[in-house]
């Protein structure tokens, strides 16, 4: 799986370390982005097969950033899994509408991670 390249956009260290160590652990390549822009970025240099993607960023939003994703020649079709503390109700209609594939709540759950990542991948396949 070390041809699997995954971007993770996320702001907290916390959450970037647990889930490097989780997927890593697993044979994923990870590249990370502390920001929206530096992610948006990121992600057209390395045309990553799957991006993990915080909804609350700095600068622009896991939404706005989702859309922009959508609209990125070499990126639309990129499973997109939404990591996000943001569970009130219709969140995750939100976050799906906006361009993501998928919807993971924070905490996250260390051992359906590996699960979920592999599923959003064989989606795209």
């Amino acid at each position: 799986m070390s041809d699997v390249q995954i971007l993770y956009i996320e702001d907290d260290p916390s959450n970037r370390l647990l889930v490097r160590r989780i997927l890593e652990a697993e044979g994923y390549s990870i590249t990370e982005a502390v920001s929206g822009l530096a992610g948006l970025e990121m992600a057209a240099q390395t045309k990553p097969d799957l991006i993990l993607l915080d909804i609350n960023l700095p600068e622009i939003d896991g939404y706005d950033l989702a859309r922009r994703f959508r609209d990125t020649s070499g990126l639309q079709q990129v499973p997109i899994l939404a990591l996000t503390a943001n569970v009130m109700k219709g969140d995750r209609e939100r976050t799906l509408e906006a361009g993501c594939d998928g919807y993971i709540q924070k905490p996250i759950d260390v051992d359906r991670l590996p699960d979920q990542v592999k599923a959003a991948l064989q989606k795209n396949r």
